[in-house]
């Protein structure tokens, strides 16, 4: 017998240790996309918990500014709420404290529209929108066409476009005005769909 390798075997000692090394880089590869994916799952974990605090923050913030518009307006009522005149007061003193009244509901509609929030307040004659009016009432009108607005109950609001709470008005009666526009029989011109703002009138008044 000899020690001496033929080709074969210096052929097989030759791929088993090719094999070998290619595992060890195969093992190594598979560990650094292993480090590489563990770092992306912690850094995106971070980037949605810092997004999360953010919005937070923004909530927060935006409540804060809305708070601190309306302490300017509370500061002003609580003023002319101490300077009301008593019981046979002079009229100089009566005219100053509705203007003072007056002054703190502009400040109040300043403060609300600063925030995004709008006065929703219908003229008289204007057509009914049942996405931001709500009937409540209808009545016949010799000015105001049918279907339109002849007086706003209660001024509704809107935040940034979406409306919080409808305006309340009362309708003119389908055939009211000379400018009301013929309507098949039994038409409601205010009609809406029944989750619109105003879609249903309140008869019973």
């Amino acid at each position: 017998m000899t020690d001496e390798t033929t080709p074969a075997e210096e052929n097989i000692d030759a791929a088993v240790a090719d094999a070998a090394d290619e595992l060890e880089g195969l093992r190594a590869e598979n560990a650094a996309l292993k480090d590489q994916a563990l770092r992306f799952a912690a850094e995106a974990e971070n980037t949605r918990r810092r997004a999360e605090r953010e919005a937070n923050d923004a909530r927060a913030y935006a409540i804060q500014k809305f708070a601190r518009d309306l302490l300017g307006v509370a500061d002003n009522l609580s003023r002319a709420m101490a300077a009301a005149p008593a019981e046979g007061a002079e009229p100089a003193q009566v005219k100053n404290f509705v203007l003072g009244v007056e002054m703190t509901e502009k400040e109040l509609q300043a403060a609300f529209e600063r925030n995004g929030l709008k006065k929703v307040d219908p003229a008289r004659g204007d057509k009914f929108d049942p996405h931001l009016h709500q009937a409540m009432m209808e009545q016949p009108s010799e000015d105001v066409a049918g279907g339109c607005v002849v007086q706003t109950m209660q001024a509704g609001y809107e935040l940034f476009g979406r409306i919080v709470r409808p305006a309340m008005v009362v309708v003119a009666a389908k055939g009211s005005g000379q400018g009301a526009a013929s309507a098949p029989a039994g038409a409601q011109p205010y009609a809406a769909d029944e989750d619109e703002a105003g879609g249903a009138v309140d008869t019973r008044s």
